[in-house]
């Protein structure tokens, strides 16, 4: 009975050196916890930045398209402002030859034709504050295009970052390397800085 009851006393002190091995080993692991929930918001910012990263990808696309736009009906009223000119350069040589001898027009036919010419005259003017006005705005579509490249790559480099420093923390809790996850924290920080500077951009 002494034998067992040996036994017994040995079984309970293996089972409490176990127990005290574990919780010294949980003890030991507990940062790891934080590393997970750091991996989780670093997760949660590199998705916000890859949003606003296609965000501005596709405001840029948009911006070009209607830069495009602008400026194909910019060059359609700059045609139409030369067939006006052509039109205008033929009555004023059908005048200038009448009036040069050339011809007998009658004075109303010579008014008709000094008409004709003022509102070529004017009708060109009105095209070409037209297609001034659309230049502008191809001017500002571009401008707003170039913009938004330049936030999207911005974002795309706060992105990257991000995705830095999940892996560094994912190897952290492989190989349970403190300094990993100091390391995946800091590139983590950069990350949020360059993200917050496009959005103060």
């Amino acid at each position: 009975m002494s034998t067992d009851l040996n036994e017994l006393k040995s079984l309970v002190a293996t089972l409490k050196a176990d127990q005290q091995a574990q919780k010294e080993k949980e003890a030991r692991g507990a940062w790891t916890k934080y590393v997970s929930l750091s991996m989780i918001c670093l997760a949660v910012l590199a998705a916000i930045a890859t949003q606003r990263g296609a965000g501005y990808s596709s405001t840029t696309m948009k911006q070009l398209n209607e830069a495009t736009f602008n400026q194909a009906e910019a060059s359609d009223q700059w045609a139409y402002y030369q067939a006006k000119g052509i039109k205008q350069s033929i009555v004023e040589m059908e005048h200038d030859r009448s009036t040069t001898g050339g011809s007998s027009l009658d004075a109303k036919t010579l008014a008709a034709l000094t008409a004709k010419i003022d509102r070529y005259e004017n009708e060109k003017k009105d095209i070409t504050k037209i297609a001034k006005d659309l230049e502008a705005k191809r001017d500002t579509a571009r401008a707003l295009a170039a913009t938004a490249a330049d936030r999207g790559r911005e974002m795309g480099m706060s992105t990257t970052l991000f995705q830095i420093a999940i892996a560094l923390g994912g190897v952290c809790l492989v190989v349970k390397k403190r300094w990993l996850w100091f390391a995946s924290m800091l590139v983590g920080v950069l990350a949020a800085m360059q993200m917050f500077k496009v959005f103060m951009m």
